[in-house]
């Protein structure tokens, strides 16, 4: 039972946390207070993240980007079944510019795509991105963001900028204190937005030199510093073989407090120092708070003195992840902040077996799948495998994967680079160097200044099911409220009429419709009393704006020649692929088939024939004003009284009205009399026994009236009637299926030379009960080497990957 184990594990964690905290707050009105503020800010703004697994890490044009679509609850990273819309795009990260949109259907927070990279795409940087439209609340930081590069048939390098290099300094706790040891962390970025290796020295105002300094890993690094008062301190620092440069260090405040955390020395425990230098030399007294993703880990409350305050934290209930620690001074303000990262290693162990370490050229190549938790017991769950044609692409070194961006990119602003490093269990460094990453990097997504506000304003954007068409009736320039609304809704599967109404504001919204491809929509006012004059506007959709960055991006970490040969063969791949298309659409000789053309049943009528039918576009319309008062005299046995939207209907032998029909959905009289009868294409008439087919709702018999333009073969742009406006929305996308050639069977195109990068392609699987997964395909002509990469997602929120390889000679 690993999933109802593992589920049980989560949720005693969540509560351990939970408890923890109560019990360190017990006496304390302030703790009290950023639980509840807490928790009503995680209640009214619950946090989303979205994660997508790329085929590969970089493509040429003419390709196609293929994805699987991960999306996870923000504090336990269960699967998030809330949004079910989610929106893929493809930058131009030189102009920002949106090159392709996709609507990827959700279900149980995963789902899958595909990006068609035209031909015509010029080559360079661009950036794949993924959000909800309840994310959109928040900074476009935490939508899911990762740089591709897209190659044509040369491989030039794109031109360097001139070189550069930018390094900032981050007081461990958040400030420097005159007189008070602490540590500073700094972090450098050169000319191409990676960290290099540098070193240097700090030098105080009189050019004494105070320490040496040098990176550690990625160009970020920390050092020991006691700083002086009324003294400024200037960094100079280099890259390899280039001349020192001169960075000002942070301002020494003359009083305040600093926070320490020592999170490496033991498993089960941090240590978290606490020193304040204050003129009136009293005791201060602090809160410290410590929460993971929202959830509240720890809370204590105490007295720094002198000698300072010095706290063990328990961290074995602490959740996997970043943990945020806050110190509050007596006036109950956030004074100092550290960031630690707790690593249990909870996580899925995914093992890829093959049969053979060694496969023929065109061989098919069977593979398992092992996902296990970290007790070792299977795990049935979803998951995506990717595999590539390694002399072709070069999986990049320690690039994102679901589990890195899950337990740390996704919390942190900025760019991370090599994220999986962190993770990687062969490194015995790995803690070291993310703790040097937890002091350099910014924390963004809880602000204190918005949890600790009483009132919160409402989001502006909801949690999306299905799609929306929303959009203003104005009269002039002026919004009309309360104007009911007709909707029509049509494409291949779907013929509906809906209706809204606007509201103060003259706004109108038709929400969680859920339609693949697109919908052609017709919205008029149902009220004949100044139709005509009303002016409907659709809201098209609104894609959030892209942050340009001024960096070049050139992720590729892979030799010329390598590239040469991916580009040769990705050319050789798609002329052929361009070839086979082509070949399928040549046209046949003429030939002439004879027999009776079958007519098409109407979708609409349930009943094969009416007593009575009126053509509209046949006959004159004369004074009738409604749909009724054209039946008015024209129908043996129909007897209208009145006229407009005060007549009254009776079919002889009947003592109630009929039933009305619009477009085979039963409606409202009013209704009927409301429709323009320049819409209309017919009108049928079912008496007695005809009726019968409508059971109880025919004993009055029935009235259908069809209308032109939910009639298949409708033209829309053809008819535009003022007071009327027409409108195609974009729904969900049909995903491609991934093609894999059948080399066991004899097919035309199996002679074809096959050297595709992608191999083969899953984002659906899953594993049985026994925590295994397999599939099959068939190697290409090449000789190689070729990568396996799956990830996963368990719907209780463990991530996991794996990576496996083997060779064809």
């Amino acid at each position: 039972m690993p999933f109802k184990l593992t589920f049980l594990k989560t949720i005693a964690l969540v509560f351990a946390v939970f408890l923890l905290a109560s019990y360190k707050w017990a006496d304390d009105d302030f703790s009290k207070i950023i639980l509840s503020r807490l928790q009503e800010y995680r209640r009214i703004f619950p946090q989303e993240k979205a994660y997508l697994h790329l085929d590969k890490p970089y493509y040429i044009t003419g390709d196609t980007l293929f994805f699987k679509a991960y999306l996870a609850e923000g504090s336990v990273h269960f699967a998030d079944s809330a949004s079910q819309v989610l929106y893929v795009d493809l930058i131009d990260k030189r102009t920002g510019k949106n090159i392709s949109l996709r609507r990827v259907k959700l279900d149980g927070g995963i789902g899958n795509g595909d990006i068609v990279l035209n031909d015509d795409l010029p080559k360079g940087a661009y950036a794949i991105r993924a959000y909800t439209s309840w994310m959109r609340n928040f900074q476009e930081d935490f939508f899911f963001h990762k740089d591709i590069y897209l190659f044509n048939d040369d491989i030039e390098k794109p031109a360097s900028p001139v070189s550069g290099l930018d390094v900032q300094f981050f007081p461990e706790g958040g400030q420097l204190v005159a007189g008070l040891n602490t540590r500073i962390g700094f972090k450098a970025i050169d000319e191409s937005g990676l960290g290099p290796d540098v070193e240097g020295y700090i030098l105080n105002q009189n050019n004494d030199t105070i320490v040496p300094i040098k990176s550690e890993h990625l160009g970020m690094g920390k050092f020991p510093f006691q700083p002086l008062a009324n003294q400024k301190y200037t960094a100079y620092l280099r890259k390899k073989s280039e001349p020192f440069k001169a960075f000002n260090l942070p301002e020494v405040k003359p009083e305040g407090f600093i926070m320490m955390v020592n999170n490496l020395t033991t498993t089960d425990k941090m240590r978290v120092l606490i020193y304040a230098h204050f003129a009136d030399n009293t005791e201060k007294e602090v809160n410290i708070i410590a929460h993971t993703r929202g959830l509240v880990a720890f809370a204590a409350k105490g007295k720094v003195t002198k000698k300072g305050l010095q706290l063990n934290v328990p961290t074995s209930a602490f959740p996997d992840g970043i943990t945020q620690l806050t110190l509050f001074d007596h006036l109950n303000q956030p004074v100092c902040e550290r960031l630690v990262f707790i690593d249990h290693g909870d996580r899925l162990n995914v093992k890829i077996n093959t049969q053979k370490k060694i496969y023929k050229i065109r061989e098919k190549t069977e593979v398992e799948v092992t996902v296990t938790d970290s007790a070792g017991a299977p795990v049935e769950t979803n998951l995506s495998v990717a595999v590539t044609d390694a002399g072709q692409i070069a999986q990049q070194p320690f690039d994102q994967n679901i589990v890195s961006y899950l337990m740390l990119s996704s919390d942190l602003k900025g760019n991370i680079e090599q994220p999986a490093y962190y993770f990687d269990l062969t490194k015995e460094d790995r803690k070291m160097k993310v703790d040097v990453l937890m002091m350099t990097q910014g924390w963004r997504r809880f602000d204190w200044k918005d949890v600790l506000q009483e009132t919160h304003t409402a989001p502006a954007r909801f949690v999306e099911q299905g799609f929306s068409i929303q959009g203003e009736v104005k009269r002039g320039k002026k919004p009309v409220e309360n104007v009911m609304l007709s909707v029509y809704l049509s494409n291949d599967s779907i013929n509906t009429f809906l209706s809204t109404e606007t509201g103060p504001t003259g706004l109108f919204s038709l929400d969680n419709l859920v339609f693949k491809d697109s919908l052609n929509v017709r919205l008029q006012g149902m009220s004949p009393k100044n139709r005509d004059v009303l002016n409907i506007l659709v809201a098209p959709f609104d894609p959030p704006k892209f942050t340009i960055s001024r960096i070049p991006f050139y992720p590729v970490t892979v030799d010329a020649l390598q590239m040469a040969a991916y580009l040769k063969r990705a050319e050789e791949y798609l002329a052929i692929e361009k070839k086979i298309r082509d070949s399928r659409e040549k046209l046949l000789k003429e030939v002439t088939i004879r027999g009776q053309k079958e007519v098409q049943r109407d979708s609409r009528k349930l009943y094969s024939r009416a007593d009575a039918t009126i053509k509209v576009s046949s006959m004159p319309a004369g004074g009738a004003m409604t749909v009724l008062d054209m039946l008015q005299g024209r129908v043996a046995g129909v007897v209208v009284s009145g006229s407009g939207s005060n007549a009254s209907v009776r079919i002889r032998n009947s003592n109630s009205e009929p039933t009305f029909l619009l477009d085979g959905v039963p409606v409202e009289k009013d209704y009927i009399t409301s429709i323009n009868i320049f819409d209309v294409e017919t009108i049928d008439v079912l008496k007695g026994a005809s009726a019968a087919i409508y059971g109880s709702r025919g004993g009055g018999g029935v009235i259908s009236v069809l209308t032109k333009r939910a009639n298949a073969n409708y033209d829309y742009s053809k008819d535009i009637v003022p007071g009327v406006t027409v409108a195609k929305i974009a729904g969900f996308n049909t995903p491609r299926e991934f093609y894999t050639p059948r080399y066991d069977l004899d097919l035309p195109n199996n002679n074809i030379p096959d050297y595709r990068s992608t191999f083969f392609w899953a984002p659906m699987l899953r594993t049985n009960k026994n925590g295994k997964a397999r599939f099959s395909y068939f190697n290409t002509d090449a000789n190689t080497n070729v990568t396996i990469r799956a990830e996963a997602l368990t719907a209780w929120g463990i991530p996991g990957s794996g990576e496996g390889s083997y060779s064809v000679r």
